[in-house]
């Protein structure tokens, strides 16, 4: 199954001319493509699916949606740590 998973907006840069950001998942941290979204600031929250952010959602949202993946079980591969 393919899910976007809500993180918030931690940190903005350019990297090779592309905008890219910071996302914080629950306290796992992981750069994401912000090109869909440029008009995500340092505090909002997205939906990010593969590695591009595809929208803003507010915060009550995003809990809901980390919520409910959590007890559905399917944040174990965002939380595994990446491999050197």
């Amino acid at each position: 199954m393919c899910l976007g998973i809500p993180g918030q907006v931690v940190e903005r840069y350019h990297e090779h001319g592309v905008l890219m950001g910071k996302i914080d998942f629950g306290g796992v941290r992981k750069a994401v493509c912000l090109e869909h979204v440029p008009e995500a600031v340092l505090g909002d929250y997205v939906l990010v699916h593969v590695g591009f952010a595809l929208s803003r959602l507010d915060e009550a949202e995003a809990q809901r949606v980390f919520a409910l993946l959590e007890e559905l079980g399917q944040l174990e591969e965002l939380m595994e740590k990446p491999s050197p």
